[in-house]
């Protein structure tokens, strides 16, 4: 019988060239155990999706409960399933006011696809705005909004029309006109390097998006849910979007996505025709019992307050290696980037690293960044271990 590793190599589609090919056997709290009886502290939480750690202990429970009352029956907004009604309801209390209708998918890049059907439906126009730099999501109509054109060129035209706007830059917001279905930005932009907007750039995009009617979109698949110091990023800038799109630390560690607006907006998929959107399991029972168990540990334990401190504790640490490699630390909470003048550097520190025992990756589409993202349940002493490895990988991966 052949071994996970030669079924991995030789049967599953690779998404590299080289993959790393950690074979993992268990995971709990921030930890990792592979195969080869090593352990790795995971400072990017599986892309931001374990966010209490994993095997939290609600959310195991969650897991196990639902899947003793049933699985998969149908989920598209038909039935009343007790675990996707309870969690609408729940988010729906603590989203910002006027997000209060939740359709679910299975992942941000499905969140992204929808919002944006119901973007068009609803103003009756043709066209997107996303940013330079951007990502959200690998399906064709994401893609299309991705703002780096290395990934977007070798899949040929892809749907639109899209206009890419710079980042954080104001003076380009006159091109939001009335052509325009709606913008889509990530209120922190991850994948981009972890680029911090200022807080007047968005307002003034907001005010944008309402004076020539297109809709907001604010992507917070990774920001959303305690992530960047608040429950939600938006909070940082005193905006509420027309559209929020969620997903990845939404399901507890299974697949969820979402996108929430007001009545409305949301209303337009379910006339002319009727049944404009679906998804057969988005918003699957097993993942709405564990992001609810998940929700409810985020906002009883205030994991938002966690991670602004730890976190900055963390860039506290950071910013001592500066000029010792890393060029600039920057982020919000527990999303932080570190920027080194090299992108040849960064592969050589990030395999050092992890060579080192933690986990750490850069960004697609800025190559000198490294993004750190570990769970929101990280503690000082694990803050402390990885920041004796990745000084010690910048000593031995320095030019």
């Amino acid at each position: 019988m052949s071994s996970a590793r030669d079924d991995f190599l030789r049967h599953l589609a690779q998404t590299s060239e080289a993959p790393l090919g950690l074979e993992i056997t268990h995971a709990e709290g921030s930890w990792l155990d592979a195969r080869d009886g090593r352990r790795y502290l995971d400072l990017i939480a599986g892309i931001g999706v374990s966010a209490l750690g994993h095997g939290h202990p609600a959310v195991r429970q969650a897991l196990t409960e639902q899947a003793r009352r049933h699985l998969h029956v149908m989920v598209y907004g038909e039935y009343i399933l007790e675990a996707q009604a309870r969690l609408a309801g729940r988010l729906a209390e603590v989203l910002p006011t006027g997000l209060e209708r939740i359709y679910f998918t299975n992942s941000g890049t499905e969140a992204i696809e929808g919002a944006l059907k119901a973007a068009r439906k609803f103003t009756g126009r043709q066209q997107f705005v996303a940013f330079e730099g951007a990502y959200h999501g690998d399906t064709m109509g994401a893609l299309a909004l991705g703002g780096n054109p290395v990934f977007r060129v070798p899949f040929g035209n892809l749907p639109g029309p899209v206009r890419y706007l710079p980042y954080g830059n104001e003076q380009g917001l006159d091109a939001i006109d009335a052509d325009v279905a709606a913008v889509v930005i990530e209120p922190v932009q991850a994948e981009g390097g972890v680029r911090v907007p200022s807080r007047d750039f968005i307002r003034a995009l907001s005010a944008r998006c309402t004076s020539s009617g297109a809709l907001l979109i604010f992507d917070e698949v990774l920001t959303g849910l305690g992530r960047t110091g608040r429950l939600f990023a938006c909070e940082h800038f005193d905006v509420v979007p027309d559209v929020m799109v969620l997903a990845k630390a939404l399901g507890g560690g299974l697949p969820l996505g979402a996108f929430c607006a007001r009545d409305e907006i949301m209303f337009t998929l379910a006339r002319d025709p009727p049944l404009g959107h679906l998804t057969t399991f988005g918003g699957h029972p097993l993942s709405c019992a564990t992001g609810l168990a998940a929700l409810e540990v985020i906002v009883g334990e205030r994991l938002w307050q966690r991670a602004a401190a730890i976190g900055a504790y963390l860039r506290d640490g950071l910013e001592r290696l500066v000029e010792r490699g890393i060029e600039q630390v920057r982020g919000l909470g527990l999303l932080i980037g570190l920027e080194f003048s090299d992108a040849a550097w960064v592969r050589r520190f990030v395999a050092a690293t992890i060579d080192r025992g933690v986990i750490i990756n850069w960004t697609l589409n800025a190559d000198r960044v490294v993004r750190l993202a570990p769970p929101l349940t990280l503690t000082r002493d694990e803050a402390d271990f990885a920041l004796k490895a990745i000084e010690a990988a910048l000593a031995s991966t320095s030019p």
